[in-house]
Order: C-alpha cells, then structure tokens, then sequence
C-alpha cells in the first residue's frame, strides 16, 4: 500500500493528537466491554472464597458464590465467562474420570449459572489436567503423553460439558486431532450449535504458574508439556496448527499467552481471516498487579495499553483477569 509523504510543515502529525475527541476520532483501533472474556475458578463447598496466594486479587468461589459472579459479568455488561476447576486430590485419577463425570464441579456450576443468568455465555475448558493424578493434559504410559487414547476422553468430556449448557468449548490440551473429535462428537450428538474455540496456538511457556496453583496442577505435574504445547521459538507452527484446527470444525482460535506472541496474533489474523482471541495469561496478571501494588506503574493505564494492542495486533476478543476492572474503567470513559 502506497503512503504519501508530505513534509513539514504542510504536514504536522501533532494536529491529529492536539486534543482527545480528535485522538479518538482518528484511532485505528478500538476496544469495548465487548472484546472481553472473564476467567473465573470454581471449587467445591458453600460459601467459599479463596485467595490465591500467586494471583493477589484473584479467587476461587463455591457454586453458589459463582453465581453471583455471573450476575456482576452481565451487570457489568461483559457477554462470556470461562470457568476452570480446582479439582480435590482424591478426585484425580490417571484415567482422568472425573473431567466427564456429568455431575463434576464445572458442569454443576455451568447448570447453576445458567438458570441465573441463561444469555451470559459460558467456556469450558476441555482438557485432562485439572483431573489427572500426573498433571498432564493427555492420558500417560510411562513417561509417554498418549495421543489417541487421549482423543476418547477429551470426546467424553466435550459432550458432557457441552450437555451441561456450556456455550462454547476450549480445547486446550494440544493433543493431534482432538478438534475434529469433538466436532464430529458434537454433530452426532445434537449438538451441532456448540461453538469451539480452540486453543489452537498454545505455547510451552513459563508464564503459566499461578494458573496452576489456582487449579491445584503445579503440585501433580510430572516433567514438562514440551511434547504437545508449542515451542515458543515458533510462529510458523502456530499458524499451520490453527489452520488445521479450523480445518477440522473450530469456529474460533486461541492464542495463549498474550503480550508476548502479539506477533503469533497478528499473523494467524492476517494469514488466516478467522476469529482469533488471546489469552492474558496468569503471569501476565500476576506481573502487572504485583508492579501496581508495589506502585511502579499505573494500573488503569497500563491495563487499558495492554487491552489496546490485543486489538491493534489483530485479536477480536481477549481473556484478561482484569476483564471486571476493564469493564468499570471502560463505563466510566
């Protein structure tokens, strides 16, 4: 695309910037209530609400505290929320039975809300980790993360979840083919409405360890996931496994985590034309809120900066802690 160049001073670029209704008037980018999806993590019990020591400002809550967390999303006029499970020791097995148990945490929870609040949309993650004894996503033999065997209970666990009401389903596990599995599962089934959202670039990377001390899966992880997550040394890769993951019935993609694969973003947008969505993963929270409370830096602005280049890289919507405070500043501007 070619650019005119004019010179100063017929040209000052500082007009565009003099004042604010102007800035906004030309932005190239702009970001709504509406780009935001709010993780949230249930446990069990009754009127419960638990810190998390690594994510300061972030809870677990009972079922019937959930649903009032639903309820402030609509208020707040946030359309989605993703629900992940703090899954009890004696619940996590090696063959991961509890993850399509019907009456499991996230499936009750994912029933309660919706009779409260039946238009707010509900993610789930399908995934084995939060129910394996391992901490792994996929099934194991020896020290091997098995593939196929693995498909079977993610396609038990998807229609569980989608039975339940969940909305949309987040394949996060990264196994080969689990995204078509679940597609054909879902069309065989009746559930031909259930959108996918797949985790389709997610990356083998370290800024994932508070998520796992919300879920109760740092403590059961045996070795690494660098044998089915992404080498975060690779862009092409993402883009062909998100490729491949539409190709095979999703109807959105993921990338996961954000700030630092804003480039894998902007990519997968432009070479692919598809809805794409970025993670602001817990290291990524845990970072900006340990800097505010410290006070090196101004939270609002930083959480609107972060938020902003979400959309200039391309991402139709991002999954951010900071999803309930965003939405407070985003009303108030």
């Amino acid at each position: 695309m070619s650019q005119i160049i004019t010179p100063y001073p017929i040209r000052r670029s500082r007009r565009l910037r003099r004042t604010e209704w102007i800035r906004d008037m030309v932005a190239e980018n702009k970001i709504s209530i509406s780009d935001l999806i709010w993780p949230v993590f249930i446990c069990d019990g009754l009127d419960r609400k638990e810190a998390i020591k690594s994510l300061p400002g972030i809870y677990r809550y009972s079922i019937d505290k959930v649903t009032e967390i639903a309820q402030d999303a609509v208020d707040l006029g946030i359309n989605c929320i993703a629900l992940f499970p703090y899954t009890p020791k004696h619940l996590k097995t090696p063959d991961c039975a509890e993850a399509w148990n019907p009456d499991n945490l996230v499936n009750r929870a994912t029933r309660a809300i919706k009779k409260i609040t039946p238009n707010l949309g509900i993610i789930l993650d399908v995934a084995l980790d939060p129910y394996n004894s391992d901490g792994h996503d996929g099934l194991i033999r020896g020290l091997e993360i098995l593939n196929d065997e693995t498909l079977i209970a993610l396609e038990k666990q998807a229609l569980a979840q989608a039975n339940s009401g969940a909305d949309i389903l987040g394949p996060s596990d990264m196994m080969d083919g689990r995204v078509g599995v679940i597609r054909r599962a879902l069309e065989a089934n009746g559930l031909k409405d259930t959108l996918i959202m797949s985790y389709s670039a997610k990356f083998s990377s370290s800024f994932y360890g508070p998520f796992r001390d919300a879920v109760g899966a740092s403590g059961s992880l045996s070795g690494d996931k660098k044998t089915y997550q992404i080498d975060c040394a690779n862009s092409r890769e993402a883009i062909r496994d998100a490729a491949l993951d539409i190709s095979e019935g999703a109807d959105m993609v993921m990338v996961k985590p954000g700030l630092p694969y804003l480039d894998v973003c902007k990519a997968i947008k432009l070479e692919l034309n598809v809805p794409t969505f970025a993670y602001q993963v817990s290291g990524e929270y845990a970072m900006i809120e340990s800097a505010s409370l410290n006070g090196f830096i101004n939270k609002d602005l930083i959480m609107l900066e972060t938020l902003l280049s979400f959309k200039r890289a391309g991402c139709d919507g991002v999954l951010t802690y900071f999803a309930p405070e965003l939405a407070k500043l985003l009303t108030r501007k």
